[in-house]
């Protein structure tokens, strides 16, 4: 109803009521309207009276308040009365009212506690009339509305009118006023978005734009944040939005490009909750990007997040920060340096097809657990010597010294971009054999 302008209201004449009582509603309109600044004036009073916040000034002013309840006030007591409507449709002036409070921020429990104030004062106004007019013995035998005043029950007739009409007009109000903030809310997530969109493509370091964005999504320009990227995995959540939220931690996401990013505020030490959180609550395969602390950076760190991104296996539900994948970060942005690393440090192990996977296992335990055979031996639950002879044969293979530490950094380099070298196509080693029997 609301939403259409020029509607009707439904009106109670329109449902039968008529005869004296329609005489009556007509006789207290056309009497009342003509007084309709003073009825203006007490309305705005009563409301000033009751409300906090109409009578601050802000962001209602008195003129603003003195301006809709005269409008309501009219077209309500025309409605009420018959009359025809003197300033277009009846509507008009309650769909205003929801859309201005809505745009001031005005709670909506406010401005229905104003229409029934409004409502209560424009009833005591008539029922000092019909009082006037029946102790003043008007309309004996001439005048309708005088003889019907006459009536006790008039008055009850006449206050249930009155609350109907008042009730129609709160709903038509609270419908625009909804509808208004809807609208609203949507051009300000549009705004946010659009304000998002252009901090990750590097327009923050323009200080309008940054300054925008912040108030737009409601943080500060220099805080600490990381951007995320998280590839849209069929298995995880469409963003992790919810599951940071549920610990407090602020997020924002957008899709862009078949992924979505996200800007994370974080406190101290909240780097690494956030990367537990992504990686065992969320199931979503992402890259976050180092810590900065302006928004202008966004557009950088986006970059970065990305490229972290690229070293994880689709699908595989990790999260890496992009400074733990320093060496991945190199290879993958390079893929043909990253086979060149393989084929020349570790190519000879590769075509050992019996060897192969018991061979990188145990060197790349060897290697995490500082080159020492004895604790790579604990973790792969076999005799310290057959880690020892597993090396000697992988240095053996590959002419090089085990005690180089040239040759160590050109294994682990090939170990980790053995990996990247799968995610191009090519087959690649299974990676864990630490449960094998030695």
């Amino acid at each position: 109803m609301a939403d259409r302008p020029g509607a009707r209201i439904p009106r109670s004449d329109d449902h039968g009521s008529g005869g004296a009582d329609g005489e009556l509603r007509r006789a207290l309109a056309v009497a009342l309207v003509p007084q309709i600044d003073e009825l203006t004036r007490r309305v705005v009073a009563d409301i000033h009276a009751h409300s906090g916040t109409y009578a601050s000034g802000a962001p209602v002013s008195r003129d603003d308040l003195w301006e809709i309840c005269r409008d309501n006030l009219l077209r309500a007591l025309e409605d009420f009365g018959g009359l025809p409507p003197s300033g277009g449709d009846f509507e008009y002036a309650a769909r205003e009212t929801g859309r201005r409070r809505a745009e001031q921020n005005v709670p909506l429990d406010t401005v229905l506690q104003a229409y029934r104030r409004g409502g209560r004062v424009m009833w005591q106004v008539m029922a000092e009339h019909l009082r006037a007019t029946r102790a003043g013995g008007a309309g004996r035998g001439q005048d309708p509305a005088g003889v019907v005043a006459g009536d006790p029950d008039a008055e009850l007739d006449m206050a249930g009118a009155v609350w109907e009409t008042i009730d129609r007009y709160s709903l038509v109000m609270a419908e625009s006023y909804r509808l208004t903030q809807l609208e609203m809310q949507g051009r300000q997530d549009t705004r946010r978005v659009a304000l998002f969109e252009a901090l990750l493509d590097g327009r923050g370091d323009d200080p309008a734009v940054a300054a925008a964005a912040s108030a737009a999504l409601g943080v500060p320009v220099h805080d600490r944040y990381v951007i995320v990227v998280a590839a849209q995995d069929p298995a995880a959540p469409p963003n992790p939005a919810p599951v940071l939220d549920g610990h407090g931690i602020w997020s924002f996401w957008r899709p862009r490009s078949g992924r979505y990013a996200g800007i994370v505020r974080l406190a101290a030490g909240e780097s690494g909750v956030l990367l537990d959180l992504l990686r065992h609550r969320t199931g979503a395969t992402a890259g976050v990007s180092p810590e900065f602390d302006r928004l202008a950076q966004a557009g950088r760190a986006l970059r970065l997040a990305e490229q972290a991104l690229r070293t994880l296996p689709a699908g595989s539900g990790e999260a890496a920060a992009f400074d733990d994948r320093l060496a991945e970060v190199l290879l993958v942005g390079r893929p043909e340096i990253a086979e060149r690393i393989v084929t020349t440090q570790l190519g000879a192990v590769l075509d050992t097809a019996a060897e192969r996977d018991a061979l990188l296992s145990t060197l790349r335990v060897w290697l995490d657990s500082g080159c020492s055979a004895a604790r790579a031996a604990e973790r792969l639950y076999c005799h310290r010597n057959t880690v020892l002879n597993r090396i000697g044969r992988i240095a053996e293979l590959t002419g090089r010294s085990a005690e180089s530490g040239e040759a160590r950094l050109g294994w682990a380099l090939a170990l980790r971009a053995l990996p990247l070298r799968s995610a191009h196509g090519e087959p690649a080693p299974t990676e864990d054999h630490m449960g094998q029997e030695c």
